[in-house]
């Protein structure tokens, strides 16, 4: 066994959830092998071509990625091993959300169909009326045809931005990318609202966390609104601005948003969860030409912190 290949113990826990049958029919074969292949790649960044030839085919490794990129196979085990640490009581609800930017590598440039990146307006995207502020979508998973495949031009060049929850033991909960100049603050509500745990035995999957922290970028009336309606306890700072302009408006400006200053104390797990993932060379810096393929990846990362943390 290679290092950062799956253990026994680790095998076991994926091999009844994986499936069976091919695209005509027939049965998979070498699941272990084209798992560890894809780790090896996630863990080192290599081009798939590279892959030692212990792993078999880099062809086979390669499609069967990004199948199950596509069909959702890796969502379903993390969902799996999620649900499992959440029944023996190791996830802890205090959540917090933050994001990191990746650049993107010249090869994840030019997927064919693919419309030209979306190029960065100062101001943001505008309404009819011409009024900032609307939510920026993110790229959705699946086929081609997305949004510039999630790869914006900025300063730095072009781009990926990761928006990611994360629980009090430094795991990501869930996880969504936008092209990089994208922000923040318009990403909250679907990052928190993509948080799905399932239980093992009857009831729904869990979706609300205990208490929600996050940074000034967080800071808005409609996140905070979406907070209060689904009763989630949280702890975001107010910017100095914001707070000058709810002062100047008096009584309709509302009552001031409360700030504990020992919770944010936490909120360092959600930078520390950023540093795992950007750990594997595949995600610290984007290789994949497809958005739904490199989000791929970034689960394929988080699967592996969720299995051995």
């Amino acid at each position: 066994m290679g290092r950062g290949d799956l253990t026994n113990a680790e095998w076991e826990r994926l091999e009844p959830l994986l499936p069976l049958g091919g695209a005509r029919g027939g049965r998979w074969n070498d699941h272990r092998m084209v798992i560890n292949g894809v780790f090896y790649r996630a863990r080192t960044g290599v081009p798939w071509r590279d892959l030692p030839e212990r792993f078999g085919s880099w062809v086979t490794i390669y499609k069967r990625h990004r199948r199950w990129s596509a069909d959702g196979t890796w969502d379903r085990l993390l969902a799996v091993v999620q649900a499992a640490e959440d029944a023996a009581g190791r996830v802890d609800w205090e959540v917090s959300v933050d994001s990191t930017t990746v650049r993107a590598h010249q090869h994840a440039a030019g997927a064919p169909g693919a419309p030209p990146p979306v190029v960065a307006q100062k101001g943001g995207p505008r309404d009819k009326a011409g009024r900032s502020g609307m939510a920026e979508p993110a790229c959705p998973v699946g086929g081609g045809g997305q949004a510039g495949e999630c790869s914006g031009r900025s300063r730095g060049g072009f781009s990926t931005k990761i928006h990611l929850s994360a629980d009090g033991r430094c795991r990501p909960l869930s996880v969504l990318i936008t092209p990089g100049q994208h922000g923040d603050s318009p990403q909250f509500r679907p990052v928190l609202e993509a948080i799905c745990v399932p239980r093992l035995g009857p009831g729904r999957p869990r979706r609300r966390p205990d208490s929600v922290s996050a940074d000034k970028a967080y800071s808005s009336r409609a996140n905070r609104t979406y907070l209060r309606r689904r009763k989630i306890r949280h702890t975001i700072p107010e910017p100095r601005d914001q707070r000058a302009n709810r002062r100047r408006r008096g009584s309709a400006g509302g009552r001031p948003t409360g700030f504990d200053a020992e919770r944010p104390k936490k909120r360092n797990v959600v930078e520390r969860a950023i540093n795992r993932l950007k750990n594997f060379r595949a995600v610290a810096t984007r290789y994949d030409k497809r958005a739904y393929i490199y989000r791929g990846t970034i689960l394929v990362a988080t699967l592996v912190i969720w299995l051995r943390v």
